[in-house]
């Protein structure tokens, strides 16, 4: 595989152009890694084929480190540094395999795996390798791919045009001198929000 690697500190508007270039120079495989757990997951979840959710080996200690949100969009569960505590390993495997039994899979033809590596010692990486491959076959059989491609794409277009919708109104000069006072009006109840909101709009589309 011709793979290229982006590391990302935090999701923003070039992280898919970015996505799209190594694509256009021919790369293959695409890994875009986050810092943590938190909103940057849920939002690549929604650029990438494959969304891989990365464990620690004393995970399966308590279920409750694990937020339902991530483990709801994990297609491909590795659980690393395996090597560690072989014995932690297992249980945590055994414990998300079991919670996932009370999820809905995101997509009845790839229902989640669970797997172990150890990066260190080069254990679980062919099989890792082996089940991205396969998840791609899989739902390029079942045209999955290019349906889920495809509705990516246009949530993406419609976020672009939120969020300069948004940030036009925050930088319009009748709607910036109008906007303070506007939100303290709300805030001690002189105005409603809908009335509030009815006014900036108005300022707003007025030009």
């Amino acid at each position: 595989l011709h793979a290229g690697f982006i590391t990302l500190g935090g999701v923003n508007r070039s992280t898919r152009e970015s996505m799209l270039a190594c694509e256009a120079a021919g790369f293959n495989l695409i890994l875009v890694e986050t810092v943590g757990v938190g909103q940057s997951e849920t939002l690549v979840a929604d650029m990438v084929d494959l969304f891989v959710l990365l464990q620690q080996p004393n995970a399966g200690d308590d279920l409750q480190a694990i937020k339902k949100g991530i483990m709801e969009l994990a297609e491909l569960i590795v659980i690393n540094k395996a090597d560690i505590d072989p014995q932690a390993t297992q249980r945590t495997a055994h414990q998300i395999r079991s919670a996932l039994h009370l999820l809905k899979p995101l997509n009845p033809l790839w229902p989640p795996r669970v797997l172990q590596c150890s990066a260190l010692h080069n254990q679980g990486i062919d099989e890792f390798c082996d089940h991205i491959l396969e998840f791609r076959s899989v739902m390029d059989t079942g045209g999955e791919l290019l349906k889920r491609r495809r509705e990516q794409n246009l949530r993406w277009m419609w976020s672009l045009i939120e969020e300069e919708l948004r940030n036009r109104f925050h930088t319009h000069p009748r709607v910036k001198e109008a906007l303070e006072t506007m939100s303290r009006s709300v805030a001690t109840g002189q105005v409603t929000a809908v009335q509030a909101a009815e006014h900036l709009l108005s300022l707003f589309l007025a030009s």
